[in-house]
Order: C-alpha cells, then structure tokens, then sequence
C-alpha cells in the first residue's frame, strides 16, 4: 500500500454479516481475525483463535491460526489488507491497548462494538504510529 490514508474501504455485506456473527458467537471475549482482499476491497475473513490471557479486554492471536490463515490468504491470491475484533463492551474506537499492540502497519483495523444493543463496526488505518478512520462501503 502506498503511504496514504485510504478514505475507505470496500467491504461486501456478507463479510460484514460474518465478522458480526463471529462477534456475536462469543459476545464475552474479544474474537479476532484477519481480512484478506486487495487494494482496499474485502474479500475474505480467516477466524483466529484469541489466547489472551484476559480475551475479555484483549486479543492476542494464536501463532498458528495467525501462520494457517496468512497461507490461506496467499494461496487464494489476496493480500493481508486487515485485522478484525470485537471489543465486548467499549466503543469501535481503537484502544490504548490496540494502538500498543498493533503490530501491522499499513493494513485496515475493523472494530466491532456489542457494547449497546446495536452492533456497530467502523474501520481504521494504521501507518505504523496512529489510527485514522476509514469509511466503510457495503457492497
């Protein structure tokens, strides 16, 4: 990706539906993933295990999940363009937490919030230093 922030990112509603079924599946800890696709449209999501020592207020992602679902990605043909979480019972806003331990620059962070009824996801763009909000397209 170049060294800009990209003002949106395509994301088909079937993959929105699913990372909000993972979310919704285990609502009590942080379920996490990665996203694959290329250039800034989704086009698919690999589920990862979070071994978190408290999944309720972080994710850490399995190495091997982490290992088996990059050799999925590559081997469909897609880039790594993002991770996914949830975060149980704050806002889909990135954390201090995840700004700590983010530790992929240039890639989409989607967010899914199950802190009030409503789910809500939101998008944001790492460079490596901060978060910067995307805009969401449902295609």
């Amino acid at each position: 990706m170049e060294n800009r922030i990209p003002e949106l990112i395509k994301l088909p509603l079937v993959l929105k539906e699913r990372i909000l079924a993972h979310a919704l599946a285990d609502p009590e800890v942080e379920v996490c993933g990665l996203v694959g696709g290329s250039d800034n449209l989704v086009t698919s999501i690999y589920p990862v295990s979070n071994i978190a020592q408290d999944p309720g207020h972080r994710f850490l992602m399995s190495p091997e999940g982490q290992i088996e679902s990059m050799r999925r990605i590559r081997e469909a043909g897609e880039d790594m363009i993002g991770i996914y979480h949830s975060h149980p019972d704050s806002a889909a806003e990135p954390s201090a937490t995840d700004l700590e331990m983010a530790a992929y620059p240039d890639l989409f962070y989607f967010i899914i919030s199950l802190q009030s009824r409503e789910t809500q996801l939101a998008c944001f763009f790492y460079n490596g230093r901060t978060f910067s909000k995307t805009g969401v397209t449902l295609v």
